[in-house]
């Protein structure tokens, strides 16, 4: 693959590499091999591994296309046999979830399907501080001594054995619905439905991408299939499972799941579905987010998605799931607003976190996997640090608050580089008994560890993930999908590129590159953000912006070498409709010299 505008070595220190075939417009014309391309979005799906033949599929991603029949995955069928038994038969049913976007949206779903057929069904969003990540046997027992006779818990419990093992012990049958890794050895549970499990098939495990939110849905449709089934519900009878979408598409981008095959589908029309805010407590978070237009993917991940999480990092944990089911309009936006403030307040506490986790990693840069530790860090902002230091050293991180616990234990969470399972080298960790607990997925981890332990697991990690970090960083470069003159950075451009969405984690947005360009203006602004204004020799000229990136060596080369010198610029073309009429901009994530 040639390198991009022959860009060996960026100021980032990456290559430039096509991501598909090569799509230079910076002259005015189509560059070699994209004669052959139908149209620009036909190159962006194919750069991102969709067939020729499978194009008109995924330029529309819907769920006639795209959705797997549930009954694919092992225990599904046993899963929804359970529920609707527990259903015609009005037993008390409790849903069990994480206090994250994706536990709140599952745990959501799932208490709107129950509701529209007739059934209350509880939710219970435990502590992060007090009683710690998963279902806990404390929880689970209180819940059946309460009176419930079912408890499905979600985005959780594929690990839980002790936990499960004490709800049978009560009496009480659990249904885990999970997309976490297992253990070949399954806990005992009523059903455990998860695309993770070792012994789905091949079919089933394609889909192990899905969030847990995901996961439910399917859960809905093969109850409500067993239902109609039955005869208790008529062919047309039932919850509109379509409208609940919007929660399912929250759940996917907020928990970083890719975005690729059903994920896609889920995504494309759940922003619809959000579109008409049907949902009041969605609706009021829309509006206390501040936007004024319906929600794109981006703000799913970086608007929504953290007040949600805000609630389970530092507040009331359950204040998400109330949110998201909640019929009474002055609720919801009381609830929205005080999920703003927790989020503000979480900014300000993940500031302190991370200045002191970062003054940590530099006598760390031999090591493979980032490990920083401390006392008094909280535990709800470990992992958003953790992802920052992974961005800012291209290497896993983990952060582990040393007190995160009533025990003293620490807690601990982690997110890795494609090509490195940090889940995976979690859960076996925990089997060489590293850690008190641990699980996760490959690109994330969550952990609990005896006081004192965090130097062995850090050389433990170090030697265990060595040989897969060096070739993850060895192949990283910068991939890009076009390369334009400045004159071609139009809000048309923006328009098109958008329409080969919805991007995210596995269908990555595109990424352009623009130049050469001199800078006209650089300068900070706000929190150690680089903004431009850049112009080329086709007298065109754009605004640009480096978010947190004034203290990087691209930063500083911007900032100090920009007298005189041309460049190349790449990142994410986007909208800026500040003015009187909307422009293109760039949001840069790379530069490189030209002269």
């Amino acid at each position: 693959m040639n390198p991009v505008t022959a860009i060996t070595h960026s100021l980032s220190g990456l290559a430039w590499r096509w991501r598909g075939g090569n799509m230079d417009l910076s002259t005015g014309g189509f560059g070699s091999g994209a004669g052959q391309l139908d149209t620009l979005i036909d190159q962006l799906l194919m750069a991102r591994g969709v067939e020729r033949h499978d194009l008109e599929r995924h330029r529309r991603p819907t769920l006639r296309d795209f959705l797997p029949d549930p009954s694919i995955f092992n225990d599904m069928d046993n899963a929804a046999e359970r529920l609707a038994d527990a259903i015609t038969g009005g037993e008390a049913i409790a849903v069990y979830g994480d206090y994250d976007v994706d536990g709140a949206t599952s745990a959501a779903l799932l208490i709107r399907f129950l509701a529209g057929l007739g059934i209350p069904a509880r939710p219970y969003i435990p502590d992060r501080l007090l009683e710690g990540y998963g279902p806990s046997a404390e929880g689970l027992v209180r819940l059946a001594r309460e009176g419930a006779q079912l408890i499905v818990t979600v985005d959780c419990g594929a690990m839980a054995y002790e936990a499960l093992g004490a709800a049978r012990a009560e009496g009480v049958d659990v249904i885990v619905v999970d997309h976490h890794k297992c253990n070949a050895g399954l806990p005992p549970a009523t059903a455990l439905v998860n695309p993770n499990r070792l012994d789905e098939s091949d079919e089933a495990a394609s889909h192990g991408h899905m969030a847990a939110v995901g996961v439910a849905f399917l859960l809905a449709i093969a109850t409500l299939r067993t239902l109609r089934g039955r005869g208790v519900l008529g062919p047309r009878d039932g919850p509109d499972l379509m409208s609940l979408l919007d929660l399912v598409a929250l759940g996917t981008v907020a928990d970083v799941a890719q975005i690729r095959g059903v994920n896609r589908a889920f995504v494309a029309q759940g922003l619809k579905v959000m579109g008409r805010r049907a949902n009041i407590g969605l609706a009021a978070l829309i509006d206390a987010s501040r936007l004024t237009r319906a929600p794109t993917c981006s703000d799913l991940g970086f608007a929504l998605g953290p007040r949600i999480n805000a609630a389970g990092r530092i507040g009331d944990s359950g204040l998400g799931v109330r949110l998201l089911t909640t019929s009474d309009a002055e609720e919801a936006r009381a609830i929205a607003a005080r999920l703003s403030e927790l989020n503000d307040e979480r900014r300000g506490i993940e500031q302190a976190v991370q200045e002191a986790a970062e003054a940590q990693v530099e006598a760390q840069h031999n090591r493979s996997v980032v490990v920083v530790h401390g006392a008094g860090w909280h535990p709800g902002v470990i992992g958003i640090v953790a992802g920052r230091i992974k961005e800012k050293t291209g290497r896993p991180a983990l952060v582990i608050a040393e007190d995160g616990d009533a025990e003293g234990n620490g807690k601990g969470s982690g997110r890795s580089i494609p090509g490195v399972d940090l889940g995976a080298a979690i859960i076996a960790a925990r089997a060489e008994g590293l850690l008190i607990a641990g699980g996760g997925h490959a690109m994330a981890c969550g952990l609990t560890i005896a006081a004192g332990g965090t130097e062995r697991l850090a050389e433990w990690l170090d030697e265990r993930l060595a040989r897969d970090v060096a070739a993850a960083r060895q192949s990283q470069s910068l991939l890009l999908d076009l390369s334009l003159a400045p004159g071609g950075l139009t809000p048309d451009l923006v328009e098109r590129l958008d329409a080969a969405g919805p991007f995210g984690m596995g269908w990555p947005g595109p990424r352009v590159a623009v130049g050469p360009v001199r800078l006209f203006k650089c300068d900070l602004v706000g929190n150690d953000h680089v903004r431009m204004v850049a112009g080329g020799s086709d007298g065109r000229s754009f605004k640009a912006i480096a978010f947190r990136a004034a203290e990087t060596e691209m930063g500083q080369a911007l900032l100090h070498g920009a007298r005189g010198r041309t460049f190349w610029l790449a990142g994410r073309a986007k909208i800026d409709d500040w003015g009187s009429r909307p422009a293109a901009e760039l949001h840069v994530e790379d530069a490189a010299f030209a002269d």
